[in-house]
C-alpha cells in the first residue's frame, strides 16, 4: 500500500477512535476521559522527525472528534458541546504531550511505560490547575485547599485517561507497525 493511502487510512481509524471514544464515554463522568488523544499524541511524538508531520496526528483526531460531537450536539444528538471557549487550552497541552514523546521516544518497553504515565499525569495537572485558576462555573477557593479539592474533582478523569493511554498507546504502536512494515511490535527504533 502507498504511504498515502496508509497515511490517510492511520488517519481515519486514529479520528473514528477518538470520536466513538468521546461519543460512549464523554457523556459518562464515570468513564470521561477514557480517550486515545494523549496515546496518539505521544505517539506522533515517538515516530515523526519530520515537523510536517509531528502533530498532525493527534490534531486531526482531536479536530475531527470535536466537530462530530459539536454536529451531534447541535442536532440534540449529545449531551454536550463539541467546540467550546477556551478549548484552545486543550489543543495546547496535546501539542506539549506530542514533545514528551520526542523526550522519551519509544526505543525501550521502559520509555514507552514512562511516557504513558508522564502524558496523563503533566496533561491532568496542568488542566486542573488551570480550571482551578479560571473556573466561572464552578469556584474553588483560591489556597492550597482549593487546589487540592479541584485535583480531587478531576481524579476519575486522570484515572481513566491514564488507563486509556496505557491501553491506546500500544494499540496505536501495534497498528502502525502493522501498517508501515507488516510487522506487530510494540516499539520502534
Amino acid at each position: 500500500m502507498p504511504f498515502f493511502q496508509k497515511t490517510a487510512l492511520f488517519t481515519v481509524v486514529l479520528a473514528l477512535v477518538t470520536t466513538l471514544c468521546k461519543y460512549f464515554f464523554g457523556a459518562d463522568i464515570a468513564l470521561a476521559g477514557f480517550s486515545p488523544v494523549l496515546a496518539i499524541a505521544l505517539f506522533s511524538g515517538f515516530v515523526f522527525k519530520r515537523s510536517e508531520w509531528v502533530f498532525f496526528f493527534s490534531i486531526i483526531s482531536l479536530l475531527v472528534s470535536d466537530i462530530s460531537i459539536q454536529v451531534l450536539y447541535l442536532n440534540d444528538l449529545f449531551a454536550y458541546q463539541g467546540i467550546y471557549a477556551g478549548q484552545w487550552k486543550n489543543y495546547l497541552l496535546l501539542l506539549g504531550c506530542t514533545c514528551l514523546g520526542f523526550i522519551f521516544k519509544a526505543a525501550s518497553f521502559r520509555n514507552i511505560g514512562l511516557a504513558a504515565f508522564a502524558a496523563p499525569t503533566i496533561y491532568f495537572s496542568l488542566s486542573n490547575g488551570m480550571v482551578w485558576l479560571q473556573a466561572t462555573e464552578i469556584t474553588y477557593t483560591k489556597d492550597v485547599a482549593g487546589f487540592i479539592t479541584c485535583l480531587t474533582a478531576g481524579l476519575p478523569f486522570y484515572k481513566n485517561s491514564l488507563l486509556a493511554t496505557f491501553i491506546f498507546l500500544p494499540a496505536t504502536l501495534f497498528f502502525y507497525n502493522y501498517l508501515s512494515s507488516r510487522k506487530i511490535e510494540l516499539r520502534l527504533i
